[in-house]
């Protein structure tokens, strides 16, 4: 599972071969979640309302990079919200 992302605690993870709809993981202390790539709703897990609001301000601007990674499978690391 190639780590794509890291900042302020929060770590952004996608996996090589999983199921649809496109989405990437996170976590965060003892919390864990699946976002939806498309939508950035949480289609598993909770995360606190702080840090949901970072990683959907982070997914919104990397969303096009992020499907093109679930696509293509060639991942890489992403720049991290400042």
């Amino acid at each position: 599972m190639p780590e794509i992302c890291r900042f302020l605690g929060i770590v952004i993870t996608m996996y090589f071969d999983e199921h649809n709809p496109p989405h990437f993981h996170v976590r965060y202390n003892e919390h864990r979640a699946s976002v939806d790539i498309g939508t950035l709703n949480i289609i598993a897990g909770v995360l606190p309302a702080k840090v949901r609001g970072l990683v959907e301000e982070w997914a919104e601007l990397h969303r096009v990079e992020l499907l093109d990674m679930w696509t293509s499978k060639k991942f890489h690391t992403v720049e991290p919200l400042v």
